[in-house]
Formats: C-alpha cells, sequence, structure tokens
C-alpha cells in the first residue's frame, strides 16, 4: 500500500487541491460573515482593491513555474524516446555496411532490445520503475558494437557511429528513467497552497464588508486555481496517465518485418 501511495502521490495531491482550496474559501467566507468575529473584521474594512493584485501575482507566478516544470519534464520524456528510438534506427540503418551474419547479429540485438523495452520495461515505468532484462539487452548491444567481430568488419566511420548511437540510446533510456521517477516535491506546492490561501485572503478583506461581492469574488478564484493546481498535479509523472508518453517511436522498430527472425539471429 505504501508504495503505491508513493507511486501515484500526485493524484493525492490533486485532490488535497482541489478539495483544500474550495474548504479554505468556506472558512474565509464562514469567518467573515458568520463566525463571532465577523463585525470585528467589518471594521478592518478599507483594504485597497491593488492590494489583491500584488498576492494574486505572485500566487500566479509560482503555479506557472509549477506548471512550466511539469510540462518541461514531459517534453523532455518525449524527446528522450525520439532520441533512443533514433539512434536505434540508426544502429539498424548502419548495419548495412556489414557482412550478412554480422548484420544479423546487430539487427536482432537491436530488434530485442526495442521489444523488450516496449513489452516489459515501458508497464514498469508508471510504477517508477525498470526492467532489468532491458538493461541486460542494452548492454549486449553495446558488447557487440565495440567487439572484435563487428570492429573487424566494419568500416572505421561506420563503426565509431554505430558505437556512438549506441552511448545516445543508453543516455536517452538513462534520461527517460530518470524522469519517470518524478514526485511531487511537497515543499514547491506547500509555498504555492500558503500563497494561494494569502490570496483568498486578501479577497476576502477587499470584499469584507460586500458581502455578495465577496462570496462571488471568492467562488470565481476557487474555480480558477484549484481545477488548474489538480490538472497541473495529475499530470506529474510523464509516464502515468492522464498524458502519457508512449512508446510508439520504439515500439514500431521491434515491429517492423523480420524483427523475430533477427532477434533470433541476435541470441546466438
Amino acid at each position: 500500500m505504501t508504495t503505491i501511495l508513493g507511486t501515484y502521490d500526485h493524484y493525492g495531491y490533486a485532490a488535497i487541491a482541489l478539495l483544500g482550496t474550495f474548504v479554505g474559501a468556506w472558512f474565509l467566507l464562514w469567518v467573515t460573515l458568520r463566525s463571532p468575529w465577523a463585525d470585528e473584521l467589518h471594521t478592518w474594512r478599507g483594504v485597497s482593491p491593488p492590494f489583491l493584485g500584488v498576492v494574486g501575482v505572485l500566487f500566479a507566478l509560482t503555479l506557472a513555474f509549477l506548471a512550466n516544470d511539469t510540462w518541461n519534464a514531459h517534453d523532455r520524456a518525449l524527446n528522450a524516446v525520439y532520441q533512443e528510438a533514433d539512434g536505434l534506427r540508426s544502429i539498424d540503418a548502419l548495419a548495412e555496411h556489414l557482412p550478412a551474419p554480422i548484420k544479423a547479429r546487430v539487427v536482432g540485438a537491436v530488434r530485442d532490445y526495442a521489444r523488450i523495452t516496449v513489452t516489459e520495461e515501458w508497464p514498469l515505468l508508471a510504477r517508477r520503475q525498470n526492467s532489468r532484462a532491458a538493461s541486460d539487452q542494452l548492454d549486449r548491444l553495446l558488447s557487440l558494437l565495440a567487439g572484435p567481430d563487428v570492429s573487424a568488419v566494419a568500416p572505421t566511420g561506420v563503426h565509431g557511429l554505430m558505437l556512438s548511437q549506441a552511448v545516445q540510446v543508453r543516455a536517452a533510456r538513462g534520461l527517460r528513467i530518470a524522469l519517470s521517477q518524478t514526485h511531487v516535491n511537497p515543499l514547491k506546492w506547500l509555498g504555492m497552497a500558503f500563497l494561494g490561501f494569502l490570496t483568498m485572503i486578501s479577497i476576502a478583506m477587499v470584499h469584507v464588508d460586500q458581502g455578495r461581492a465577496e462570496i462571488l469574488a471568492m467562488v470565481i478564484f476557487a474555480a480558477a486555481a484549484a481545477p488548474t493546481a489538480a490538472i497541473v498535479l495529475v499530470q506529474g509523472n510523464p509516464f502515468q496517465q492522464p498524458t502519457v508518453v508512449h512508446a510508439g517511436p520504439i515500439a514500431a522498430l521491434a515491429a517492423e518485418p523480420g524483427a523475430q527472425s533477427s532477434g533470433a539471429g541476435g541470441a546466438r
């Protein structure tokens, strides 16, 4: 249970943000309109409306920065997948310069890695895990490309390019796995929540002697801030729903004709 909660913590934080905002708005409305201290608070009327903008801008900027971090992580994960697939396809294409038996082994190793990545590792990314089998297959591919069988028959320039592409695949996979480990940073969101609550206090005090206007302003703010924060939070991990980075580019390589026969050759 602890593992599951840790894996999907962003959904819990999204629920807290959604409910907490409306509970906070209700609490402030009760304090300023219905509580025993309401009359005392009305003596603080006169807070200038432009003051609301100061706190509101700070809250908006904080939420915007957090949203930018989320979108940036998603874009980096997508780029990593395409770089990984591009590196594999490059090795596949460069293998055309090798003798048929060596080419079959290289292509088989590439296809085996792509297949294991798609079928075994991708489902694990949503649980912030990775596949040992995929790691071992990538090591076998690198070992094959760096070994004497390939280096002896590959043109010098081609061999160097194949090795550099294999290194790119490893780096892209490492970035992909690192981004799949993304967790919500509670301190960042606690700071954002604090600024949001201060913004609601500012709304309440600016309209403290205008009950209906205060209710309307508070509801509008809560309706804008809470869903926005929840949307950002539920997309905190790029390999989990609702916006999943799919393995399409790598899956296309694994599904190409000849993958099975090539994979058999790579197992020799």
